[in-house]
């Protein structure tokens, strides 16, 4: 009786456990954030494409930027999105360790936040309290612009703060994800070092550290920031919509092979611990080959995919 009532207490703590933080100090964080690896890399990016007469873009810029896009990519959506917030799939502490670095390096955040943040999303998606939904503004098509651009970008200016304790405990008993965690600064720059160190390298010049670090770094950090928030913005306001639903996920499918698969968001919403995305075959789903390629090599387990009957039974009925 005891550890029954032990456990209905848990039960009722987790439930009134505080949602959400806001303070001055939590928005300073945030808008020091969105300045460093929003702001920042956007002027960077104009910086480089102005800069074409004097430093052209040499071969080992764009393999390093293809490189770093890509696996920085992985790290976000085979990493952050489908193991650490949903547990898709089971894998060893070495490989998580690796996922999560790479997670790091695309200067989205840490990953608890991260987690902590989309768990929220789903747990409100569209409704009130979603941080970062483009459906809140009105059906004007001033209230549509105002929340494609709050999606895309402005909620990261200044949002609520989801309480980690509530959102993640299973990842805070991780200790030694939490140390790599707490690394994040050092990783982001790590991201843009490593490029830099390339470019000067094999181009021996200060130039080709110069074009290396920002074509490498900073660029590919903005087109990645710009690629997960079309996710927010246009996959919760156009697309199809494949599966029944009470919020405004869609599928984009013309998007889902520069997104990591990411953009067939409705079918990743129908089925949120799925670790593929792409559920039909012209569903391109990068980030679901290389979890099944990681399976091949045996570093991954316990792939979840829906079962034929329950996709089939959560279709949408067309008129």
């Amino acid at each position: 009786m005891d550890q029954a009532t032990n456990i209905t207490d848990a039960s009722q703590t987790q439930r009134q456990m505080r949602a959400v933080f806001s303070s001055a100090a939590i928005h300073r964080v945030q808008l020091r954030h969105f300045i460093l690896f929003d702001v920042l890399p956007a002027l960077g990016t104009l910086a480089a494409v102005a800069s074409l007469p004097w430093l052209p873009v040499h071969p080992i810029d764009i393999v390093l930027f293809l490189a770093l896009w890509l696996v920085t990519g992985l790290g976000l959506t085979v990493g952050y999105h489908r193991y650490f917030s949903h547990r898709a799939f089971a894998t060893s502490k070495p490989v998580a360790g690796l996922l999560l670095v790479l997670g790091l390096m695309a200067a989205r955040g840490p990953m608890v936040s991260w987690v902590a943040m989309h768990r929220r999303h789903h747990e409100l998606s569209d409704r009130d309290g979603d941080m970062h939904s483009p459906n809140l503004h009105g059906d004007t098509l001033t209230g549509r612009l105002r929340g494609f651009i709050h999606a895309h970008l402005t909620w990261m200016i200044r949002h609520d703060y989801p309480n980690v304790a509530r959102y993640v405990p299973d990842l805070l008993r991780e200790r030694d994800l939490m140390r790599l965690n707490r690394s994040y600064y050092f990783w982001v720059v790590f991201g843009l070092a490593l490029p830099a160190l390339i470019g000067g390298l094999v181009q021996w010049s200060w130039a080709g550290a110069l074009t290396g670090f920002l074509w490498g770094g900073v660029v590919r950090i903005f087109v990645v920031e710009q690629t997960m928030s079309l996710i927010n913005s246009i996959c919760h306001l156009m697309g199809a919509q494949t599966f029944t639903g009470e919020d405004h996920s869609r599928n984009n499918v013309w998007l889902g092979f520069v997104t990591w698969g990411e953009a067939h968001h409705n079918n990743h919403h129908a089925f949120s611990n799925s670790a593929a995305f792409g559920l039909r075959w012209y569903e391109l789903d990068p980030g679901f080959w290389f979890i099944r390629s990681l399976g091949v090599l045996g570093l991954v387990w316990d792939i979840k995919l829906p079962q034929e009957a329950k996709i089939a039974s959560k279709l949408r009925l067309k008129a």
